[in-house]
């Protein structure tokens, strides 16, 4: 039976692409797997000739079908990868998924539904014109819908009533991921100086940001939680398999899990059985923290919390919809002060509304609080978010959609982004330095790009946190077994050949 062969593609919006790894095409490479089908991947991240190792790959691979997963920003590589596997394999099938094409399909059919034909519908025939099936959801039962012979044009397992969206019995039943199936080695990622690997507990966050994609996708808004013991049980798995002692946590909001209190009972057990101690980061909702969660967080090893405070100003805080206030926020960084858990604050600018004085109160209230670390990022109107499902265009200004929040009445500007060329960077260009593609009322492109890198430089500067390395973007060459310096040691990894280097030709 030939192998499928499914591909990462690079995120060439990021200073160093391996860090974490793609979870979600790993877990529909375990579900094949476990089926009995033989599942290549080929893993291009910060491969920078990666279209020259898809057609290598294509033209010596037994593989007729292709799983290309995307995000967003990941969107212009992978129109180059899908061109590229038609070049190398004609008669090949290629199936697209993932998150870009998930928020799409959820504005396209918001359009479908109210009898519009807007930039939704363009962007999903843009997508629909790359592959031969587009999978929306959750991709490990609908992967087997979208090899059927008959398998429609879109396979939408995005939808709570379809027996493809998976329910929390389904989650925990499905097998970790197959890390086997990438180069482990070559990710690096650690805690407190011990070495990481990142996981995925829950799927879905409830919560209704309006910068936020995927507010109206079951799939992403849903949350779906795997039982305690298959959680605990993933990182003994990781802790046996690769000696990791660390987990990044991957879940959006960590505490809206309503057994989170038990969840890290069981992690400090599971470290008094193996002798060990393990450090954990992740993500927390502000205004949903506690004491009791910090305490048990911090027994169970977590050392580090992620929280998207957003903003300083409470008028931004209205107009995001974000439900947690300024006081809470600095309540949630003072609970974790006291247990000894560090705070990494997110931040972000160019909502609706936002001006001069907003971005500066985002500044005196870093200032106040003192995370011990924070991002600051532009904000971007992917599709699937509030900010560009809802955004009309502007009566006067071409290519200019304009987003109002009803309660306020504060508007915000995007210019029109053809994804499927533009990496629309959520943290700028690598090599180039921060861009806006947003404006508001108050403050224009280059007003935010300017405010941001001063807040930047400000809060850095007076809170002693260390600036972010500034550097080249890191980029491999590959020829497919030629292999160079600091080169991940195998892109491409089959079923049954883990830890064996790539025979492939080399070019």
């Amino acid at each position: 039976m030939p192998p499928i062969c499914l591909i990462v593609p690079p995120s060439i919006f990021l200073l160093d692409e391996r860090v974490f790894m793609s979870l979600g095409i790993l877990k529909v490479a375990a579900v094949l797997e476990k089926a009995g089908q033989a599942v290549e991947v080929l893993d291009l991240s910060g491969i920078q000739n990666y279209e020259e190792v898809v057609r290598l790959h294509g033209a010596s691979s037994r593989a007729r079908v292709y799983g290309i997963t995307t995000t967003t920003p990941q969107l212009p590589a992978a129109v180059a990868i899908c061109r590229a596997v038609r070049s190398a394999n004609p008669g090949a099938r290629i199936i697209l998924g993932g998150p870009h094409v998930t928020l799409v399909n959820t504005a396209y059919k918001r359009e479908r539904a109210a009898g519009n034909q807007g930039r939704a519908t363009i962007a999903f025939a843009q997508i629909a014109a790359l592959a031969d099936v587009l999978v929306a959801g959750d991709g490990e039962e609908a992967i087997f819908a979208a090899l059927a012979d008959d398998a429609p044009k879109l396979v939408d397992a995005d939808d709570p009533r379809s027996a493809l969206f998976l329910t929390n019995a389904m989650l925990t039943d499905t097998p970790f991921p197959a890390r086997h199936l990438v180069d482990v080695d070559t990710y690096h990622y650690s805690i407190e100086g011990v070495r990481a690997l990142s996981m995925i507990a829950q799927l879905g966050c409830p919560f209704a940001c309006g910068f936020c994609g995927g507010r109206e996708s079951p799939s992403l808004r849903r949350i779906r939680i795997r039982t305690t013991e298959n959680v605990v049980a993933e990182m003994v798995h990781l802790r046996e398999a690769y000696g990791a002692r660390g987990f990044m946590l991957y879940d959006d909001e960590l505490n809206v899990n309503t057994k989170m209190l038990d969840l890290m009972r069981q992690i400090t057990e599971a470290q008094e059985r193996l002798g060990t101690e393990f450090r954990l980061r992740g993500f927390i909702k502000a205004e949903l923290f506690t004491d009791a969660q910090a305490a048990a967080m911090s027994r169970a090893g977590f050392r580090w919390i992620l929280t998207g405070f957003e903003s300083g100003s409470p008028r931004i805080l209205e107009n995001i919809n974000k439900k947690a206030t300024r006081e809470e926020n600095t309540h949630c960084v003072e609970i974790a002060r006291r247990h000894g858990l560090k705070v990494k604050a997110l931040m972000s600018i160019g909502h609706p509304g936002e001006s001069r004085e907003t971005v500066l109160a985002t500044r005196d209230w870093l200032l106040a609080v003192q995370p011990d670390d924070f991002d600051l990022t532009i904000i971007t109107t992917y599709p699937g978010t509030p900010y560009y499902d809802y955004a009309v265009k502007h009566p006067t200004r071409e290519g200019i959609w304009v987003y109002t929040y009803p309660r306020t009445g504060d508007s915000l500007y995007c210019h029109e982004v053809d994804y499927m060329k533009v990496a629309d960077y959520y943290k700028g260009d690598p090599d180039g330095g921060y861009q806006s593609f947003v404006y508001t009322d108050h403050l224009s492109a280059q007003d935010l790009v300017g405010l941001r890198d001063f807040v930047e430089r400000d809060v850095r500067t007076k809170l002693g946190i260390p600036f972010n390395p500034s550097r080249t973007a890191m980029r491999y060459e590959h020829s497919m077994g030629q292999l160079g310096r600091r080169l991940p040691a195998n892109i491409l990894r089959s079923s049954g050949e883990a830890g064996v280097p790539s025979s492939m030709p080399a070019s």
